[in-house]
């Protein structure tokens, strides 16, 4: 399959045009029109610094139903004894410093940029990304942060400082989604941490299909909060 390389045009190609490895196109820029069309498509950027900017539409694709994430003996109780403060949208900046400051294995080096920092705090501003943070004693521990569009959550990533902050972070994450009707939240590439946390893999002409139906609802832009018990 070619790799298309984008001009100044806000458009991509088909997804299933991409390459088997799930490498679509190559180029454009990360206006906050064009992330919001990628992610509306099933596409996402993925690149390291030094590097022009790269596009995945994967095949399978990792998805999470948020009523079927997996709650492990040892996360249920931790939950159950509030080990973390939980806040939603509170510091979206911090939350995905530290996920580009946190060593992934097998990993040289970090895929969130600069500039993809400050496209993404952008779409933090306009009320399309945002972040669910984890504290102890005052201090962030952890944290997960994505973009919203109608049904559908796009987790970007998340890290942690404390033991099962993330965790935290990510249940939390999906028990609101669920209290709020979510459909979905597209995981992108697998990994055997999220599989372990209930996602699974889905063709992505499906991912493509549920995607379309989750468009269907209206987006909650703006600042969110905890509402779910």
């Amino acid at each position: 399959m070619p790799v298309f390389r984008l001009t100044a045009k806000v458009a991509f190609p088909p997804p299933a045009l991409a390459s088997d490895e799930g490498l679509l196109a190559i180029g454009g820029d990360l206006s906050q029109e064009r992330l919001l069309l990628a992610y509306r498509m099933g596409i996402f950027p993925w690149y390291s610094e030094g590097e022009p900017i790269l596009w995945w539409s994967p095949d399978p694709r990792l998805v999470l139903t948020p009523e079927q994430f997996h709650v492990s003996r040892s996360l249920a109780k931790t939950l159950r004894r509030h080990v973390f403060v939980v806040t939603m949208d509170e510091a979206f900046r911090d939350v995905i410093v530290g996920c580009a400051a946190t060593p992934r294995r097998g990993q040289d080096g970090t895929w969130i940029t600069p500039e993809m920092i400050r496209a993404y705090c952008g779409l933090h501003d306009a009320g399309y990304a945002h972040s669910v943070e984890c504290w102890t004693e005052g201090e962030l521990a952890g944290g997960v942060y994505g973009i919203a569009l109608g049904g559908c959550f796009f987790a970007e990533s998340m890290f942690t400082r404390v033991t099962n902050a993330s965790k935290v972070a990510l249940a939390t994450l999906a028990r609101q989604l669920h209290a709020w009707d979510f459909v979905m939240v597209d995981c992108q590439v697998t990994t055997q941490h999220v599989l372990s946390l209930g996602a699974h893999e889905i063709p992505r002409a499906e991912f493509l299909r549920r995607l379309e139906d989750g468009l269907k609802a209206e987006t909650r832009r703006g600042k969110w909060a905890l509402s779910a018990g």
